[in-house]
């Protein structure tokens, strides 16, 4: 598999902040992972708490964000070694801020669910 131009690019930076830079990628990816997994443990284990048009709804907003979050990650690993590669400054991302509100509200919809649950 040939790689990508930017790799050519500029030059090959400390071993450690590209592996650095590997290990936040790969947080990331556990983190897509965790949230498939929530959304099946939810369909298949807890049928009950929701209406199954809700937990649907639930279980689809989940699977949806892990996949976006697998794809955004991977992203966000190459625009990090890009910068590092050219020596200029790592880009913001709104990816902390995303995952930051989608897991907050997530929460904050399953803690209601469980409370008014007959």
């Amino acid at each position: 598999m040939r790689e990508p131009a930017w790799r050519r690019a500029g030059k090959t930076p400390d071993y450690r902040f590209s592996l650095a830079n590997e290990r936040t990628f790969l947080a990331w990816v556990r983190t897509a992972l965790a949230l498939l997994a929530g959304a099946v443990a939810i369909d298949q284990l807890a049928p009950e708490i929701a209406p199954t048009v809700v937990r649907i709804i639930l279980c689809m907003v989940l699977a949806i964000i892990g996949a976006v979050l697998a794809i955004v990650s991977y992203r966000r690993w190459a625009h990090q070694e890009q910068a590092m590669r050219n020596d200029a400054e790592l880009p913001h991302s709104w990816l902390l801020l995303g995952m930051t509100v989608v897991v907050s509200v997530a929460a904050i919809i399953f803690a209601v669910l469980i409370l008014v649950r007959p």
